[in-house]
């Protein structure tokens, strides 16, 4: 499915840069970045976090939980969308 209209990126193309790690982007401006393009209208970063999020369960569900290297833990907006969501403080 095409999430933006602008640059022609499908929810799969934002999924493929979505990996634990430090290099994992934060906010959509960093998923554009990571697929090699800018934000035009901005209409698409709510659908692009909602991506983000469901990622994140996605991989919690295959995994048991998010797990990212320690250095990107303490930083990282994936554990963040997971605490907020499953009401977990950190």
């Amino acid at each position: 499915m095409i999430v933006c209209s602008c640059n022609v990126l499908s929810d799969g193309a934002v999924r493929s840069c979505l990996s634990p790690g430090p290099g994992c982007p934060r906010t959509p401006a960093q998923v554009y970045a990571c697929l090699g393009c800018s934000p035009k209208c901005g209409r698409c970063a709510r659908t692009i976090r909602e991506i983000m999020r469901n990622a994140l369960r996605e991989a919690a569900a295959d995994q048991g939980s998010h797990e990212c290297s320690t250095a990107c833990a303490s930083a990282c907006s994936l554990v963040l969308f997971q605490t907020a969501e499953d009401g977990i403080t950190a």
